[in-house]
């Protein structure tokens, strides 16, 4: 394995000791060089030999520099390396679930330890090597994000179609020997992985709370794109319910013995349940908030936070807010309650039913432009349109359909303002008060 360099950064020390853009660098301190967790780890050293691969000529270059200096060399990619893709066949999978004609990076499944490092991603460890695994624990990669889904190694095995699968609480235990810090993913599905199986998978997950910083369950999105998968059901209110009440006798058993609540229900089994969000205090630290844990709690008591500063001039403003159909008693609630306390601003919250994937999504994030094109044309009553970024791609710029925020104004005759994620930030948006794209 070599890392190819693209450019050297001017003044930095590979440039002061005469590595070039074009040079492969083979190893450093005598350690192969495979990524770009490697070359960060092996050249931290203040002193270490450098293996490079010039012409077709290898090369040693004796590099002295400060302690923790960047060694000053850039690739191609940011990973140094191509992603890993996924080796999984998940019965859950989103990606095996979408459409055809969507942008086709989303249709990549990644499973690389990599970016559960440096993103937050969340990998299964199946598609590891004894290598990279050996590696996290040298280098002690620490917190990883690990996708559990269930203990049972038979069960495990069916539902990520891998054989390989049923090996993760070794490999779990083997982690923490190693004071790998953990955060772990369940996605529940109906029928099959909850009730009994989900009280067997945290019941086996408690011995390694030492090591285990949050343990969050997430019900499985489906989608009508499902021909030729598994038959997974819908969770219901009466569903939703029972596996949370696991979920909450759990982490209430936790937080009585380990003083953590380590156990969180991901938001969507609450308002599923129609049961109230927990308070703040419940999510403590908001491990996993990325997550969707804890989300709407924070941005409800971010929101009417900022409602209660002062504010100075608020100008008479009306404005259209599209979200999903899940989170859309929230924002309901929010924009009544800013109302009520400027009157001359009224938001009007707009449902948005997920067409696009058939009606069984209701999460914000995956309303698509063409749904909010559809349900919105001819019904709204101002001219001030607010899109939630996390309906966007991160450069806000792409719905999941590859509609832009200016296709769907201008389809609807108004003015796009991305709203931002944070209820503070929200609230100042609502108010005219922040910067509108």
């Amino acid at each position: 394995m070599a890392l190819l360099v693209k450019t050297v950064e001017p003044g930095s020390p590979a440039q002061k000791f005469g590595v070039q853009p074009g040079d492969e660098l083979l190893s450093a301190g005598g350690n192969a060089l495979y990524d770009m967790l490697d070359y960060e780890f092996y050249t931290a050293s203040a002193a270490f030999e450098l293996l490079l691969c010039r012409s077709g000529e290898k090369q040693t270059l004796h590099i002295t520099k400060e302690e923790y200096e960047p060694l000053g060399c850039d690739f191609a990619t940011y990973l140094a390396d191509k992603k890993h893709s996924c080796d999984n066949h998940c019965m859950f999978c989103f990606i095996d679930q979408l459409p055809k004609g969507l942008r086709d990076t989303l249709y990549f499944k990644d499973d690389d330890e990599r970016l559960s490092f440096l993103y937050g991603n969340y990998v299964t460890l199946t598609n590891m090597s004894e290598r990279e695994m050996q590696r996290i624990k040298t280098m002690h990669i620490s917190p990883i994000n690990v996708s559990v889904h269930t203990t049972n190694p038979q069960l495990r095995v069916r539902m990520l179609a891998n054989k390989k699968a049923g090996q993760i609480l070794q490999q779990l235990q083997d982690l923490a020997a190693a004071g790998i810090e953990m955060n772990c993913q369940l996605v529940v599905c109906r029928g099959v992985n909850d009730g009994a199986e989900l009280r067997r998978t945290l019941d086996d997950l408690l011995p390694l709370a030492e090591h285990i910083s949050s343990i969050a369950a997430v019900p499985a999105g489906l989608t009508d794109y499902r021909k030729g998968l598994y038959q997974l059901a819908v969770y219901d209110r009466e569903s939703a319910a029972e596996t949370l009440d696991i979920l909450e006798e759990y982490g209430e058993k936790c937080r009585k013995e380990l003083g953590t609540r380590l156990v969180y229900p991901g938001d969507e089994w609450y308002l599923q349940a129609g049961r109230a969000l927990p308070p703040c205090d419940f999510y403590e630290d908001f491990a996993q908030l990325e997550n969707g844990v804890g989300m709407w709690r924070l941005y409800h008591d971010e929101f009417l936070q900022e409602l209660a500063r002062p504010h100075g001039i608020v100008w008479p403003r009306r404005l259209e807010v599209v979200t999903g159909e899940l989170a859309a008693p929230l924002i309901r609630h929010c924009a009544e309650a800013l109302h009520k306390r400027y009157p001359q601003v009224t938001v009007r919250v707009n449902a948005i039913k997920n067409e696009f994937f058939g009606g069984n999504v209701s999460v914000a994030g995956l309303v698509t432009g063409t749904d909010i094109i559809r349900q919105c044309q001819g019904k709204m009553r101002g001219k001030t349109l607010g899109i939630p970024e996390v309906m966007l791609r991160d450069e806000k710029d792409l719905f999941l359909d590859n509609k832009t925020p200016e296709e769907v104004g201008r389809s609807l005759g108004a003015r796009v303002v991305i709203m931002p994620n944070g209820g503070g930030e929200s609230c100042l948006a609502m108010l005219g008060k922040h910067q509108d794209r």
